[in-house]
């Protein structure tokens, strides 16, 4: 998600804003890139009102962090496949037959079939999945149009990375926590490997905190290239990070290393959770977790002993069948060793008060009670539904001054798999419209047979794209959206902090292509709900949210680098802790509330089965792609052509494997294709399978979707009981059974046909 903001206020404060002058008719603004979801403050130059370079920041501050995405950027949005106006499905769907349309005629047609399937099956059954990493936002009109309406049914992929820790963390201590880097004696990194050209400052402030003498801890199967830096690494199996975690608090609660005033004062549940925690003895750990149980001792003493110290947000522990104990455990290690909200630890930054944040603009107070118990998944897997965040509703307001609060856009979401069996008929009750904005939903969640089944039962569909992707592919219409080069912005990084930052347009958007503020005002207006969005401009709707600040948007873009208040620390002496509580709730009233276990524990894997004897990975991404994307970019592709999956060198031997051979993995839903690539740094009877392949250039429509039915990974990820966590619904993703199967061709692509 979207960089933290180094907290060296004084350094920012004192920062004058610096941009090289512009010379030979360049125009130089100050933007940030969006391309994938760190957002990194960078520099574009335009010539002839066209962006030509993007470079790094001239501001100190920010001025490494920019990756070969950022670079490529301009050519990337000029590919001549890009969609440039509203496109209308003719044939039948999936057939990839298509006319060109008017927004006006594509709005209108639009805005009946909407009302029509609202008309005959109740708001509920119109649901919206997007991905604002890559629209960089939807400015919180998509929730407030869908609360209006009445549907409580939007998804993302914020299930899975990001937008569930936040609603997991909050049961603990009422926010979600940004690490400060800057201070900090101490990084554990929990299977996240930022580097160059991937969360690019992240990588830069590890390296920094390293120099200055910070302690670095990486848990991770593979030997990462962080993993190499680190000053212990442990290679834990595959999704036993909770396990781990379990091992840390046996260590720091037996040796007294917590922080016993803050625990006595400021937390519930103590000895409930000592208890739990001494049913992992340390050679039990090392049996979960493959790891040697010095190591894990040594591990917890460095980050106990080091500290102020963090463990910074982690995608690996967002995807496992343990994921909420497990990022409760983090949260409650940050707890008990005193480092939340503190100067190099954990900060709860709240919010800014000069300006309306998205969560106001969402307004969820207008939808009913009786809509929100609609929520798909919410009866079963309720953690970051509106029941499962419902009792943080007046902590929020008492503590940040918000009743929701809805914290990288992922705190009051339906489940994604209990909303496409609804698409596919089996919920109870359908749903039949579907819009999905900068998100390739086919590819993006579990059980990817589940997901086409609900798209081919649509009534309707809608997507917001650049690209026509394997999802754009199945839709009734596609609509062309600008790119981060093309519109204003003001990030917060989605609620997570109190500080933000502008980035301006550099160029007009080509052809038709409008921003997600457009796209919803134009919704607003075919459901005849113009009164939704009043604003007539996206800059409008900015300066009515900067109105406290005294600036305009454009004053603030041309005057202000970030706008911040200096941080004040230990606000809970004041205010308590955002929980029911009051504290820090170690044993979660919340959860228990909702029928689960209050404290943490560890579900160990389902049996094995002999006929699929390795473990899959999922989910690591190729410096050069963000989630499904950029694969049509020539630059992109010519540095990784094809997918691959990593296996070890005794792996490989062992199953007879080649360097770049084609085989397929197969696990009981479905099966891949992909060459192999033989790494030194997999632990033997590891498969790490890449994320989100498929090829533009390839065959579109059903039965080809560009390849995604013979490459994506979302064919092999499960959602069935055994391998989903129970509180968020969330699949397993880190360490699932599978086999690899040679291909008998050698080739996996020789009879694919192109568009």
């Amino acid at each position: 998600m979207p960089a933290p903001v180094p907290f060296d206020p004084d350094a920012i404060a004192s920062a004058k804003l610096i941009v090289r002058p512009a010379k030979d008719g360049v125009t130089i603004k100050r933007t940030i890139c969006s391309t994938c979801d760190i957002a990194c403050s960078v520099v574009t130059e335009s010539k002839q009102g066209r962006v030509v370079k993007v470079r790094s920041s001239d501001n100190p501050i920010f001025r490494d962090n920019i990756c070969m995405k950022g670079i490529i950027a301009p050519k990337a949005f000029a590919h001549p496949d890009r969609i440039l106006h509203p496109l209308k499905r003719v044939g039948e769907r999936g057939s990839g037959q298509w006319e060109q349309v008017s927004w006006e005629d594509a709005m209108s047609d639009i805005g009946q079939r909407l009302k029509k399937v609202i008309t005959e099956h109740g708001p509920e059954a119109w649901a919206v999945s997007t991905s604002q990493w890559n629209t960089a936002t939807d400015h919180g009109l998509g929730r407030r149009i869908m609360n209006h309406v009445g549907t409580p049914n939007w998804i993302s992929g914020v299930a899975l990375c990001a937008g569930n820790t936040a609603a997991i963390n909050r049961l603990t201590y009422g926010w979600f926590p940004m690490g400060d880097f800057n201070n900090t004696n101490c990084i554990v990194l929990m299977g996240h490997n930022p580097r160059r050209h991937s969360w690019t400052p992240i990588y830069n402030y590890i390296r920094s905190a390293q120099e200055r003498g910070a302690k670095l801890i990486v848990c991770d199967p593979r030997k990462s290239s962080s993993a190499e830096r680190a000053d212990i690494w442990l290679p834990l199996k595959a999704g036993s990070d909770g396990a781990m975690m379990f091992g840390w608090l046996k260590v720091i609660f037996d040796e007294g290393l917590y922080d016993k005033d803050f625990v006595a004062n400021w937390t519930v549940g103590f000895e409930e959770l000592r208890k739990r925690v001494d049913e992992f003895p340390l050679d039990r750990v090392a049996k979960l977790t493959g790891c040697d149980p010095d190591m894990i001792a040594k591990a917890a003493r460095m980050y106990a002993t080091s500290g102020p110290s963090i463990i910074p947000w982690t995608p690996i522990t967002d995807m496992q069948r343990n994921s909420t104990s497990a990022i409760r455990l983090q949260s409650i290690l940050r707890s008990v060793c005193g480092y939340v909200d503190v100067a190099g630890g954990e900060t709860l930054q709240g919010f800014n008060p000069d300006i309306v944040p998205e969560s106001t603009i969402e307004m969820h107070e207008v939808l009913s009670e009786e809509q929100k118990a609609k929520q798909l998944g919410s009866d079963t897997h309720p953690a970051f539904t509106y029941r499962g965040q419902a009792a943080l509703r007046e902590p929020l307001k008492r503590v940040w001054g918000h009743e929701y609060v809805n914290q990288v856009t992922g705190c009051y979401m339906a489940n994604p798999s209990a909303t496409f069996r609804a698409m596919a008929g089996e919920g109870s009750y359908p749903v039949k419209a579907f819009f999905a904005l900068g998100n390739n939903t086919v590819m993006s969640y579990a059980n990817m047979p589940l997901i086409l089944k609900g798209m081919m039962n649509q009534d309707l569909i809608v997507a917001h794209e650049h690209h026509m992707t394997p999802t754009a592919q199945l839709a009734d219409y596609v609509l062309p959206g600008d790119s981060w080069l093309e519109r204003p912005w003001l990030t917060d990084a989605f609620g997570w902090m109190s500080a933000y930052r502008p980035s301006e347009q550099s160029m007009e958007p080509p052809g038709e292509a409008k921003s997600t503020w457009e796209f919803w005002k134009h919704i607003a207006n075919a459901l005849d709900r113009p009164e939704l969005v009043p604003w007539e401009t996206l800059n409008d709707f900015y300066d009515d949210r900067l109105k406290g600040t005294g600036m305009s948007f454009k004053e603030l873009s041309e005057t202000t680098e970030i706008y911040f208040d200096k941080p004040v620390f230990r606000k809970y002496l004041k205010t308590g802790f955002a929980t029911p509580s009051g504290k820090v709730e170690l044993k979660s009233s919340i959860l228990e509330d909702l029928g689960f276990d209050p404290l943490p524990y560890f579900r160990e894997d389902p049996p094995a089965d002999p006929d699929y004897p390795l473990q899959m990975f999922t989910g690591v991404r190729e410096d050069g792609y963000f989630q499904t994307a950029q694969r049509q970019v020539p630059e992109m592709r010519k540095r990784a052509p094809e997918p691959q999956i990593f296996v070890s060198p005794g792996t490989a031997s062992e199953y007879h494997l080649g360097e770049n051979e084609w085989v397929t993995i197969e696990n009981q839903i479905g099966k891949i294709s992909a060459q192999v690539a033989i790494k030194e740094a997999m632990p033997d009877g590891l498969v790490r399978v890449p994320h989100g392949w498929w090829k533009p250039e390839m065959q579109q429509g059903a039965g080809h979707l560009s390849g995604a039915l013979k490459y994506s990974d979302a064919q092999l990820c499960r959602d069935d009981e055994d391998y989903l966590d129970r509180e968020q619904g969330i699949p397993h993703l880190k360490g699932v059974p599978c086999r690899i199967i040679k291909s008998p061709s050698g080739n996996a692509t020789k009879t694919e046909a192109k568009v």
